[in-house]
Formats: structure tokens, C-alpha cells, sequence
């Protein structure tokens, strides 16, 4: 019998791009979810880093360009995906260049996934239009002055603060005006990036104090980048945002706040758990599928996530659903339903909440409805209103604990101490419970950090527990919450009003 052929194995060096995760090439993507070995640089941004595949041995690369193109080429060879990780684009760096031709003197296969340039990018993200004709250039090695002072278009240079003068001083003898615009950006395209602007004459004593690799460019494009400023000059930019979530509930959250250019901090409250008793659960599944129920109200993913759950236990599907109408308080908890496959009849469009679920539900009809009987699978300190409403609407309720919740362990010291001094610009709470378990783990927030509330009951909440109450959106969802926020920094900063964290943070950088 023939041995079985071992699979052959490739080396795959992939550019993760100037910073923003964001940026990372959909094939860049799809290798690191596949990739069994990565190698990395230290530059390389955490977040691309999350996005390797869970089991993936992530390590540095260490020794020469040969040592490491001996190691990818050994993982290759042992049938493995061996991903080689840079920041940036693999074939601008020239020790990385030095490991691909490393690897393409042996027989082992490899693939370059060019990542978005930081020449490009950078600019970009500044607001400075390159336009069709640029020179790219890495100042910290050697450099040819006199020819770079007179190509057409901007520069875009690579440095550091120590090569800001030299640069300076060469550009300005080969030619260039002393008043050349300059824009210089730290950090460029994630959420601390910070351009300043300046001239040739007074660059080295502006931007000495930036610190990192920098992208600088230099030209008439530089000083007109005010008027296409579109990242640093977002309502939230900069702002450290506290969401009291889990990440995985918080997704569309940290989404929507970096959108404004916000970072999100998440801190668990509660801690999600099972009914003490199955049993209860157990019956509801079975009067699922035996037809007992017309409807089933949904009031959190939570809730959606336990019964689905319980359906994979009893090894059933979607189509236990079948005959059963399904209303959801809100668009999030919506969304769950509807990634099971299932569309629900009934979504508030109104205030996304129990009164306004309460307000659009039918009232039981003995004609038109053959079951009279609603199941309400849901937490287990949930209040009694959306059942009471539903009863006076005629409708029978089971009223069914699908899950516990209990106080999460609290955060890390920085944290808490950040919640009390102040060192976040925002709170974002969406229930009752976020509010109540957030004090009651970490500490009231200071005074100066701005509270926004979901809907008038976390409001509510939120005063009771002497918070004051800064934003509180039209419509209670996710996305108002945000955009809400985002608003009232906006309106703050047009009345000269900002919120004390931005002033302190402005003064200490001028």
C-alpha cells in the first residue's frame, strides 16, 4: 500500500497595512483564519493579531532575515501554513524583502499579499489629497537630497523626530522654501492618530516631540488638508469610551463608536448563566413544537441564545419555529432572530423597549387567533410589565426563566480607578442592570465623564444612583445611543463647551 503524500505546506507573507485593522486585505484575512504558525513583527497592530485562527501558534520573528526564512521554510516543509506578518507591505521593507528571497531559493512554495501602504494610507487619513504624481522615501536610511528636491508633486517621507532636522536643513539647501507646508502624523489611521501641521522652517522644533515612525509629507497638498480633515476632526476622535458590556454584546457598539472615532472600553457587569431548574425551559421547548404557543416575545439576545440552545440540546432547528409568530423588543435582539434564519413579525418601530413593544402588539382575538397563549422566555430579575401588559391585552402568558444573571467579578484596578478619576470621556449604559451592577463593582463615574442612557428606565436608574444624565437618544436602541453621544460632543464643541477630559487633553499637548 502506497503511504499516504503529506500535504504540502506554503509560506505566506502578508502586510497588515499602516495601523487600522480595518485596512487588512480580504485575502490578508483569509490566510490569517487558516494560517497554523504566524510570525510577527512587534509593530504589527493587535488587532490584526486577533484575527488569527484560535489555535494558530503566534511567535516573533527572531534572528537575521536567513534565521527567519530557515524557520518558515522548516514550518513549509512540515505541511503547515506558515503566515509571515508585517507591518505594512511586505515588499517595501528591505530586511523582509532579504527573508523572501531567502524562501524563493528553496523549493518551498510562498505567496506576498501586499498590505496597504502607510505612504498612502497615512496622508489619506490626514487629509492631505496626494494627487496623481507623489515621491515616497525612507529618510532614515541614505537619501539622495538634491534629486528629491526638485520631483514634481508632494513628498511623502518616513522618520522619525531624530531625522526631522536633517531633513529639514537638506530639503531647504537643495531648494525647497522655508515656508513649505508640512503635515506630520503620528499613529496614522487608528483612532490616536495626531497630525500636526507646519513648515520646513519649523518642523524640527514642532514635531520633535512625536514620538514612533512618522509620515511626513511635504508640499502645497499639506497645507490645504484642513479642508478634507475627515478622521481627526469626528465627534468623538480621540474620546475613551466606557461600554459596561461583554465584547461580544458590545460588537455593534465599539462599531458605531469608532465610526465617530471613538475607542470602546468594555467592561462586563453581568455574568450570564442557566435557570437553577431545566425544567421550565424544557416544557416551553416541548409547547413549541406541540403547537401550545401563538406567539413568543423575545427580550434580548440573552433570551434568543437560551432557547436556541435548548433546541440544539433536543436536536432541533428553525423549523420548530413553524406556526409561531415572534416579536422582539428591539432591532438587536431582532438581529439575533434573524441569524438563525428566522424572520420575526413584529419589531416596535416606536420606542424600542417592553411599553413600546406593548403598544403595537395585537390584543387577543377568539376569532382570528387559534392558540391564546404567549411564551416569554427571559431573565430572571426581569420586571413584570410586558406580562402584565400582555395580559390585560387578553393573551395567556408563560412566563419562563430562560436565564439567570448574576454580577460579574470587578474589573482591573486601572480600570476602576479610570471610572473615578475621570479617565474616561463617556459612559454608555443600556439597562437598568448596567447601571446598578457597574457602581456596584467599580464605583460611581467621576462627575466630568459624560452619562448616556439607553431609554427613560436606565435613565431613571442612572438618578436614582446620583449619576447626571448628559444624553438620552429619541429612539432606544444601539445606533441612537451612539450617534446621540456623538451629537452632544458635537453641539458642545460648536458653543466652545467641550467636555472637561477633551480641554485637559488639549492643554497638555499644547
Amino acid at each position: 500500500m502506497t503511504p499516504a503524500r503529506k500535504t504540502t505546506g506554503r509560506v505566506a507573507f502578508v502586510g497588515s497595512g499602516p495601523g487600522d485593522a480595518g485596512l487588512l486585505t480580504v485575502r490578508a484575512q483569509e490566510l490569517l483564519a487558516k494560517a497554523e504558525v504566524v510570525v510577527t513583527d512587534p509593530d504589527v497592530p493587535a488587532g490584526v493579531l486577533a484575527l488569527a485562527a484560535p489555535g494558530a501558534e503566534v511567535r516573533p520573528a527572531v534572528g537575521e532575515p536567513a534565521d527567519v526564512a530557515k524557520d518558515l521554510t522548516a514550518e513549509a516543509k512540515a505541511g503547515r501554513l506558515a503566515l509571515r506578518l508585517v507591518a505594512g507591505d511586505p515588499l517595501t521593507s528591505a530586511a523582509v524583502v532579504a527573508e523572501v528571497q531567502a524562501v524563493a531559493r528553496t523549493s518551498a512554495v510562498f505567496d506576498v499579499v501586499p498590505g496597504v501602504s502607510p505612504g498612502a494610507a497615512v496622508p489619506a487619513y490626514a487629509g492631505v489629497a496626494l494627487g496623481g504624481t507623489h515621491t515616497e522615501v525612507d529618510v532614515r536610511g541614505d537619501v539622495d537630497w538634491g534629486a528629491l528636491a526638485v520631483v514634481p508633486g508632494p513628498l511623502v517621507l518616513h522618520a522619525t523626530s531624530q531625522h526631522l532636522a536633517e531633513a529639514a536643513s537638506r530639503l531647504t539647501e537643495k531648494g525647497l522654501a522655508p515656508s513649505t507646508p508640512v503635515a506630520v502624523t503620528a499613529n496614522g489611521t487608528i483612532n490616536t492618530q495626531r497630525t500636526l501641521d507646519t513648515t520646513l522652517s519649523s518642523l524640527a522644533n514642532d514635531a520633535g516631540e512625536l514620538v514612533g515612525p512618522l509620515i511626513v509629507t511635504v508640499g502645497q497638498a499639506a497645507g490645504h488638508r484642513s479642508k478634507l480633515s475627515w478622521w481627526e476632526s469626528r465627534a468623538l476622535y480621540g474620546w475613551k469610551v466606557l461600554v459596561p458590556r461583554t465584547k461580544e454584546q458590545a460588537g455593534e457598539m465599539a462599531e458605531r463608536l469608532r465610526g465617530h472615532g471613538a475607542t470602546s472600553h468594555e467592561v462586563p457587569t453581568i455574568s450570564v448563566e442557566p435557570p437553577r431548574s431545566p425544567a421550565q425551559m424544557e416544557r416551553s421547548v416541548k409547547g413549541l413544537v406541540d403547537g401550545r404557543y401563538q406567539w413568543i416575545v423575545f427580550t434580548s439576545t440573552n433570551a434568543v441564545r437560551a432557547v436556541w440552545e435548548k433546541f440544539e440540546e433536543f436536536g432541533l432547528d428553525a423549523r420548530a419555529f413553524s406556526g409561531v409568530k415572534i416579536a422582539c423588543v428591539g432591532q438587536s435582539t431582532a438581529e439575533k432572530v434573524r441569524s438563525f434564519g428566522i424572520i420575526p413579525e413584529l419589531v416596535p418601530e416606536g420606542e424600542q423597549s417592553s411599553e413600546g413593544l406593548l403598544a403595537e402588539f395585537p390584543p387577543y382575538d377568539d376569532v382570528l387567533d387559534p392558540v391564546d397563549r404567549v411564551l416569554l422566555p427571559r431573565a430572571d430579575i426581569a420586571t413584570e410589565t410586558l406580562s402584565a401588559g400582555l395580559r390585560d391585552r387578553g393573551w395567556e402568558i408563560d412566563d419562563v426563566t430562560a436565564y439567570r444573571t448574576v454580577r460579574a467579578a470587578p474589573p482591573p484596578a486601572e480600570t476602576r480607578e479610570m471610572i473615578k478619576t475621570g479617565g474616561f470621556d463617556a459612559v454608555c449604559f443600556t439597562s437598568s442592570s448596567t447601571v446598578r451592577n457597574l457602581v456596584g463593582i467599580a464605583g460611581k463615574p467621576h462627575t466630568r465623564t459624560l452619562v448616556a442612557c439607553i431609554g427613560p428606565k436606565t435613565a431613571e436608574t442612572a438618578v436614582e444612583f446620583g449619576l447626571r444624565v448628559d444624553v438620552q437618544p429619541e429612539k432606544a436602541d444601539v445606533p441612537h445611543l451612539v450617534d446621540a453621544l456623538a451629537e452632544h460632543a458635537a453641539r458642545l464643541r460648536a458653543e466652545g463647551a467641550l467636555p472637561p477630559p477633551r480641554k485637559a487633553k488639549r492643554a497638555r499637548r499644547s
